[in-house]
């Protein structure tokens, strides 16, 4: 891995790509400390001076990469298009009209990419709103401080502030597309390996200075324990042989080849941690805008929003899991790949095509989805068991959506790199 990066670097188109995709990052860090105009950057460093902040709002700032907890131009990060592009993903399930676009290649594909920007931009506008109006009344967005965060609360000035950080997305969005067209990676991707990773360091050193050399050096001990195991199991896949028949075209014979069809261990990805992540917060968000005394808030208060309450845990581990088989349920059809198949002349070794390839499938990707659900749902808790130990899940910095975006994003990166330096490098018949 050292081996192709030393490559990489000493390749001067490669090289210029790298280069080109970390002045991006920079910039992408730059625009996270430039405070909104209108927002008192005195008093909210002030706020969050020995304050643990996340809870109601936390998955949104570790998208953000702290901004948004300092209101700053890139406040909201890249989560609205994480959402819009979800939203439209579930979407090609229900409506026939983006099926149908997703079935048409390039063009359909640039067309969902487009209502993919429009969502974006939509969703940015609601969520500055929202966390605007929470922002303007002080204690609510940072609790235990009473500054004033937003001094002026004037409408023209909330209008401006809604449009600086609606302005920040946009912007976010296509610094995202600049490094897939000009970088390396996928852009939105390493976007978020940036916000995310941005906070190691500064979550390392406060378990250092509130819990002791010991408790540093135990954490740092599983974290590295905790990457070689996702790493391993992001690698982990189960590999369906598939024989493709042989055809005479002409004097020709064609096909005859075999392959085999990767279904990954964990084939859903991080999106169950952040569908559960988001679903869980729904509840104490209802009680933070009522302001609700009623004993249903009381309990919501009490069981979801710390995080190590027994309910909480199990409500979380217990969503991870059906998320899990639901979203691959949406993304991977058996019937779909039976039917290309067959198409083409392919069949698995064993088993006939068509129905009987699609219940294989099936079978399969169902018993291979149990053990992913678990992984994710063990790998998720883990802040819990660092809150419960340290009393510090906050600055827990290899919790569960973190380390599998982290890992996820560089063993691709890392893995596109490898393929580009095997394009320029190879000779094949030329030579």
């Amino acid at each position: 891995m050292l081996s192709a990066f030393a490559m990489a670097f000493r390749t001067p188109d490669l090289r210029k790509k790298i280069f080109f995709t970390l002045s991006i990052m920079a910039l992408f860090r730059f625009g996270s400390v430039v405070p909104t105009p209108g927002v008192s950057y005195g008093n909210v460093q002030q706020c969050l001076a020995g304050q643990e902040t996340g809870g109601l709002f936390g998955l949104i700032n570790l998208f953000s990469g702290g901004a948004l907890i300092q209101l700053s131009v890139f406040a909201l990060g890249i989560m609205p298009y994480i959402t819009s592009s979800i939203i439209i993903q579930l979407l090609t399930v229900v409506i026939p009209r983006f099926e149908t676009l997703k079935k048409e290649g390039q063009s359909g594909t640039a067309k969902l990419t487009q209502y993919t920007r429009y969502l974006t931009i939509g969703l940015a506008v609601l969520q500055s709103t929202g966390l605007i109006a929470v922002a303007r009344t002080p204690g609510r967005l940072i609790p235990g401080c009473e500054l004033a965060i937003v001094p002026d609360t004037s409408f023209s000035r909330i209008i401006t502030m809604i449009f600086v950080m609606t302005a920040g997305t946009s912007v976010i969005m296509w610094l995202g597309e600049l490094i897939t067209d000009r970088g390396v990676g996928n852009g939105m991707s390493i976007l978020i390996f940036t916000s995310i990773a941005a906070g190691f360091p500064s979550q390392l050193w406060s378990i250092k200075l509130q819990k002791g050399w010991f408790a540093f050096l135990f954490v740092m001990a599983v974290g590295i324990v905790v990457v070689a195991a996702v790493v391993f199991v992001e690698q982990a896949q189960r590999r369906i042989p598939v024989q493709y028949a042989k055809r005479m075209v002409g004097r020709q014979a064609y096909g005859g080849t075999s392959t085999y069809i990767p279904i990954k261990v964990n084939q859903a990805g991080v999106i169950p941690v952040i569908f559960a992540s988001s679903l869980l917060y729904i509840p104490s968000l209802i009680v933070n805008f009522t302001n609700s005394q009623a004993s249903w808030a009381v309990w919501i208060s009490r069981n979801f929003v710390n995080g190590d309450n027994l309910i909480y845990v199990i409500s979380y581990a217990t969503l991870i899991i059906f998320f899990t088989y639901f979203y691959v349920a949406i993304t991977f059809n058996p019937e779909e790949v039976a039917d290309n198949m067959k198409k083409y002349g392919g069949f698995i070794p064993g088993i006939r095509a068509g129905r009987p390839t699609a219940e294989y499938l099936q079978y399969v990707l169902s018993r291979i989805t149990a053990p992913g659900s678990l992984y994710l749902a063990l790998v998720a808790v883990i802040p819990i068991g660092a809150l419960v130990i340290f009393g510090a899940t906050q600055n827990f910095p290899f919790g569960g959506t973190a380390i599998l975006i982290v890992v996820g994003v560089g063993l691709d990166t890392a893995k596109q790199i490898e393929s580009q330096l095997q394009q320029r490098s190879y000779e094949g018949f030329l030579k």
